[in-house]
């Protein structure tokens, strides 16, 4: 998945929120420790660094969801950081994003803090972010999510 076709499935499935360009997304990608899982509908932003690894975005096409895809990601998202040598995965949501907390919270996220007024939404409002966390196991067992 190229820098543009990512900025187009987040295009789409940010609804309320302002989408990454494909320049954030490129310049993204050259730093390090970066990566891009991707899947031809959807995608996964993960840097891994001194033990820790965060979402960066995180992005399934909306005609697409609720298909697996989102928890495919995920997993090979938490397969790479263990990979790397993570040991905790972090995100930030947006907190009015009550599907998405919902899919993370189902999959070992708790909440860790509150950035306030993180999120530049479309029409110019602000949201908080969540941040969440959760361990990677050192093995791939039962706490890898699978649904």
């Amino acid at each position: 998945m190229t820098p543009a076709a990512f900025a187009q499935v987040m295009d789409r499935a940010y609804v309320d929120m302002r989408p990454w360009s494909e320049a954030e997304i490129a310049r993204t990608l050259d730093t390090p420790h970066v990566i891009l899982l991707a899947h031809p509908q959807g995608g996964l932003l993960l840097q891994t660094i001194a033990g820790e690894a965060e979402i960066l975005a995180f992005a399934v096409d909306p005609a697409a969801q609720r298909t697996g895809i989102a928890t495919t990601l995920l997993t090979r998202a938490i397969a790479q950081a263990r990979q790397e040598g993570a040991d905790r995965l972090f995100l930030e949501v947006a907190a009015a994003n009550v599907p998405a907390r919902a899919f993370y919270a189902a999959r070992g996220f708790a909440q860790i803090g509150k950035r306030r007024a993180y999120y530049t939404l479309r029409d110019g409002r602000k949201d908080d972010a969540l941040v969440l966390s959760r361990p990677i196991p050192l093995d791939p067992g039962p706490d890898t999510p699978t649904s």
